[in-house]
């Protein structure tokens, strides 16, 4: 399974940004995905997950900004970012994991990664 996300740039703060992750290698039938993301000097952390049914969780400091989503048919994952914050700053990273406990909680065991994405919010 390979992972190719997309989408990240610079933004002024209140602006919005979608990205996007590609699943290559095997469809995204039965992969439950994430996103993440590590700021620098800080630790990663779970941004929004999507089970394989459409089931969603979001991280606190996102929920109601951020909308996590996909299309089975393009094997995509989507990641639509409103109203940005400068703390919203860092590398955005992707995961598919057939575990939802391990996309959600154990971060460290999880499959598959793609690339980071740098997201950046700033005047």
């Amino acid at each position: 399974v390979q992972l190719q996300a997309s989408g990240g740039g610079l933004m002024q703060p209140g602006g919005s940004l979608r990205l996007s992750c590609t699943q290559s290698g095997r469809t995204n039938s039965g992969y439950h995905m994430g996103w993440f993301r590590q700021a620098p000097g800080k630790e990663r952390e779970l941004v929004a997950v999507i089970s394989y049914g459409g089931n969603t969780n979001y991280a606190d400091s996102v929920r109601g900004r951020f909308t996590i989503s996909r299309d089975s048919a393009k094997n995509t994952v989507y990641l639509q970012m409103n109203s940005l914050k400068p703390e919203d700053t860092a590398v955005y990273y992707c995961a598919a994991d057939d575990r939802w406990s391990t996309i959600t909680r154990a971060h460290s065991n999880i499959d598959y990664w793609g690339q980071g994405t740098q997201v950046t919010v700033s005047s």
